[in-house]
């Protein structure tokens, strides 16, 4: 999925936060609201943060100055040029709260089209398609899979790539692939280089990846093979593809569409995202954090990519006399640029075959 088939682009939007803006549990909306490259965010949505502005709860200069309001009523109000809504968390157990209902509904009924994170789909739903088709709006759920006829197993076609690829992995959940991807993508186009980027969760592709998929949400059969045609896809009009991993091979409950993203991406370059002070999952307390350099040798064990680099949230300087590799952290001035200088260099080097691993983004 390219959001850019859907709108013309940036388009003034309400993001749809409640209770969570700020939080973990926001990610998706926090992400919009600071990176989107699609939607343009007028006025967020958060009934226990009005009042108060991004740059605010989110601690965060890039953040804009635009108003957090109670209601969606409140939203139209402040900003009646908007023409979607974005729901921007996804509510663990699934479900659409009740409590959102009315918003969404009063969205619909001012014209918008509404943009869901949400488990559930609201196209599968006929009372939000009725609703939808009385007031011209439109129903776009990110999280649904591609059909079945678009899927298929991997074949290796990923090889006649003659981009470079590169593939963002990590040490656990939640330690800042999505973030990386992104920041690779942003400085690689800032260095002049035709970069292009691929989305495996619903917050890349509403941010503006150019190809994405909710990988979690695709049979197990079929993931490799649907992540090599979001690369192909993207490769055909980019020199450089950055690809978002998701989890970690080392993960004993999602290791299984980490392998598949490794292997559908077949990248020349990998950088491993790394929380330093994690010992145990996000989730799951029992499982152990296995490490940076066990997951540098399953990378390199079960791919022909080389790892480039580290992306830490630690101290960039103290994380690099831990590893035997260039590390930076994204937040920190340059860390960025750091991390593209890194993949480069392993992009140019030469590959164990005595051939360029290809054309050095």
């Amino acid at each position: 999925m390219d959001l850019r088939d859907h709108f013309e682009t940036p388009v003034p939007v309400a993001v749809l936060a409640e209770g969570e803006f700020g939080t973990t549990e926001g990610k998706t909306a926090n992400g919009i609201v600071t990176s989107s490259e699609v939607f343009d965010t007028c006025v967020v949505v958060d009934s226990q943060r009005a009042g108060r502005h991004p740059t605010d709860v989110l601690e965060s200069r890039d953040a804009p100055e635009v108003p957090i309001v109670a209601s969606v009523a409140a939203a139209l109000a402040e900003a009646p040029e908007i023409e979607a809504l974005v729901i921007g968390v996804a509510p663990a157990g699934g479900s659409l709260p009740e409590s959102w209902v009315d918003d969404i509904e009063a969205a619909i009924r001012a014209g918008c089209d509404v943009v869901s994170g949400l488990h559930v789909f609201l196209t599968e739903d006929k009372h939000w398609t009725d609703l939808a088709e009385k007031h011209g709006t439109r129903l776009i759920d990110v999280r649904k899979p591609p059909g079945e006829d678009a899927l298929r197993v991997g074949d290796g076609s990923v090889d006649d790539v003659s981009t470079d690829v590169v593939l963002t992995l990590g040490t656990d959940c939640a330690v800042g692939k999505r973030t990386t991807t992104y920041e690779l993508y942003r400085a690689a186009r800032d260095a002049g280089y035709d970069a292009g980027w691929v989305a495996t969760g619903q917050t890349g592709i509403m941010i503006g990846a150019h190809q994405g998929a909710v990988i979690d949400r695709v049979p197990a059969d079929f993931t490799a093979g649907v992540v090599e045609d979001m690369v192909a896809a993207v490769g055909e009009t980019h020199d450089v593809v950055f690809v978002e991993g998701q989890a970690s091979l080392t993960h004993r409950a999602y290791a299984g569409v980490t392998l598949s993203v490794l292997h559908g991406s077949w990248p020349d370059a990998v950088v491993i995202a790394d929380e330093p002070g994690r010992r145990t999952r996000t989730h799951f307390e029992d499982f152990e954090v296995a490490g940076v350099e066990t997951e540098v040798r399953l990378v390199e064990e079960l791919s022909d990519a080389e790892v480039a680099a580290v992306s830490t949230w630690g101290d960039s300087e103290t994380e690099a006399s831990r590893h035997d590799l260039p590390v930076a952290n994204v937040y920190e001035e340059g860390g960025p640029r750091k991390l593209l200088s890194a993949v480069s260099e392993a992009l140019a080097a030469p590959s164990t075959t005595g051939e360029a691993t290809g054309s050095g983004a």
